[in-house]
């Protein structure tokens, strides 16, 4: 049965214990066996010498009395229970013998000299012995020193071999491992480890193995496909007439289809799989179409010739996530040279008209003039009709016309630093008459010391007029109008109030819109707000309106 790599981690762990402890046994032995003899040495042969010393004393203070008998004795009888030396037991009993022999003889002297001779014999075994113990103590302890040093020596031979060897056990097929994943996560399906173990890691080589076959298949089988889609694709996306772009979420281009292509005078290497940011730094057009947000059309110049186009973008999204986006360029030149046509045309028939209308305006005053003749009562309706006809058609006319000058991009500007009470009072004062007609009051509330604004007089007034005409028209007689001019931070506010009934909140964001006219409103072309706005736009200002039903619509514009 295969060993698990655990198992073998875990041997690995045994054997170093193993060691350790085989080194710290053989240590404890040696250390224990000197000692052992060192206090062996003390225990018998200094003991010994101490009672041979004793009993010198004894001799030496030649006292003989009862007491330094029983001392006497007492040494030489601990000393005949100590003996361990060769020789040493002759000696004592020869000791005991001779002091045996004072004793029984009754002598006084304890001095005598064989006696003496016996303890120093005694005395000189022992300190041989010592000296012999000694020396075999400090050959024990070097030949213990010696042993304890090979047996570290081995154990540490042992312990770096195995701690240089074992770490492969892991290292290494990590290591092929690590290759492997490396060389799949670069599409290199071949890749293949082969390790000759059957443990955790053998497994893992065969399961990796397996893996990289199944995507070498599949990378394979559906290369074509991919291909042919892919080709597909690029078919599609080149047949499209418009100019399109496409980029993932993370800002690199995945396709430029030849319309963009020409229009960036790019090729394709120079973009397709880019990041938008290296793109944007060398091409203008490219960084301008990322850049520009709004929904107006822009002109491109191709070949020398005028191109205008409108850009759309499509979002991509996938289960929920975005993918990336589609820029797309929409060619609308024949549709701007069919709009400048259609400007240059209604310009041309306005202008045209305005004359024959002037004229027949001119004869109905002629009419009205009681030197040429009087006019019955329903005469004097039919001209005042006509005059009314005659009214409406030449304001229409004025209003195309300047709709045409602002579609053309001619409008001109005489800027100019004015007062804004004066733009104030001169368009009061063209509108008296029509507010006199229903009995309107117009109330001025223009604040003290405002300061000079930068603006075209004529056609700033323009659009106070348009303010109040249309303040008038939807005003209930002997209603009240308030215009005013405010100072806002750097700018000055105009506003135009009227208590009518108001503008629906669903048409407020259409209002300044050209040919936008509130359903159930019959007056008017529909372009009076929509050139306001062009000319207050023009002059760098901003336009608004404010309405709540049935209590009135308040117009502003800031310069």
């Amino acid at each position: 049965m295969a060993m698990k790599l655990k198992t073998k981690i875990a041997l690995g762990g045994l054997f170093l214990f193993v060691l350790l402890i085989t080194v710290t046994v053989v240590s404890f032995f040696y250390f224990n066996k000197v000692s052992q003899d060192a206090k062996n040495i003390v225990q018998d042969n200094y003991e010994s010498l101490n009672y041979s010393r004793e009993m010198l004393r004894v001799l030496d203070s030649r006292d003989d009395s009862a007491s330094a008998i029983v001392v006497f004795e007492q040494n030489l009888r601990l000393q005949e229970n100590n003996i361990t030396e060769t020789g040493e037991r002759e000696l004592t009993e020869s000791l005991r013998q001779n002091f045996n022999k004072v004793k029984d003889k009754g002598q006084t002297g304890l001095l005598a000299i064989n006696i003496r001779s016996n303890i120093n014999d005694i005395m000189k075994v022992n300190l041989k012995a010592i000296d012999t113990k000694n020396q075999a103590a400090q050959v024990a302890a070097d030949k213990a020193k010696t042993i304890v040093t090979v047996c570290i020596t081995i154990c540490l031979l042992l312990g770096f071999t195995f701690q240089f060897n074992f770490p492969s056990l892991v290292a290494s097929p990590v290591a092929k491992l690590t290759e492997g994943i490396k060389a799949v996560a670069n599409k290199k399906y071949s890749e293949r480890i082969h390790l000759n173990r059957k443990d955790e890691f053998g497994a893992l080589a065969e399961a990796f193995n397996s893996m990289a076959e199944r995507l070498d298949e599949y990378e394979h089988s559906s290369l074509a496909k991919i291909l042919f889609e892919k080709q597909r694709a690029e078919a599609v996306i080149n047949s499209l007439k418009d100019a399109s772009i496409g980029m993932d979420k993370n800002g690199t281009v995945l396709f430029a289809n030849q319309q963009a292509l020409q229009l960036l005078n790019l090729n394709e290497p120079d973009i397709v799989g880019a990041e938008k940011e290296t793109v944007m730094k060398r091409n203008d057009l490219f960084r301008f179409l990322l850049n520009e947000h709004s929904n107006s059309p822009f002109k491109i110049v191709v070949d020398g010739k005028e191109n205008y186009f409108f850009k759309e973008v499509m979002e991509l999204s996938h289960e929920g996530q975005k993918t990336g986006h589609v820029i797309v360029l929409k060619n609308i030149t024949p549709f701007k040279e069919l709009d400048v046509a259609k400007t240059n045309f209604i310009a041309t028939i306005s202008h045209e008209l305005k004359t024959p209308l002037a004229s027949s305006d001119f004869t109905l005053k002629l009419l009205e003039d009681e030197r040429i003749g009087s006019l019955t009562s329903e005469q004097k309706e039919l001209v005042q009709s006509l005059k009314e006809d005659n009214k409406r058609l030449l304001r229409i006319l004025s209003e195309l016309l300047d709709m045409s000058q602002v579609e053309s991009g001619k409008i001109q500007l005489l800027i100019r630093e004015v007062q804004p009470g004066e733009l104030v009072e001169k368009a009061v004062l063209s509108v008296l008459n029509t507010a006199k007609q229903k009995n309107i009051t117009i109330r001025k509330e223009v604040a003290d010391s405002l300061p000079l604004i930068r603006a075209d007089a004529d056609k700033t007034t323009w659009v106070l007029n348009n303010f109040l005409t249309n303040a008038i028209r939807h005003s209930a007689e002997n209603a009240e109008i308030i215009i005013g001019a405010q100072q806002k931070e750097n700018q000055v506010e105009f506003s135009v109030q009227d208590f009518g009934k108001g503008i629906d909140p669903r048409f407020k964001d259409k209002i300044f819109d050209r040919y936008f006219k509130i359903p159930g409103n019959k007056e008017g072309s529909g372009l009076g707000l929509a050139i306001c706005k062009e000319f207050i736009d023009a002059q760098g200002g901003s336009i608004g309106v404010s309405s709540e039903p049935g209590k009135g619509s308040r117009f502003t514009f800031s310069l």
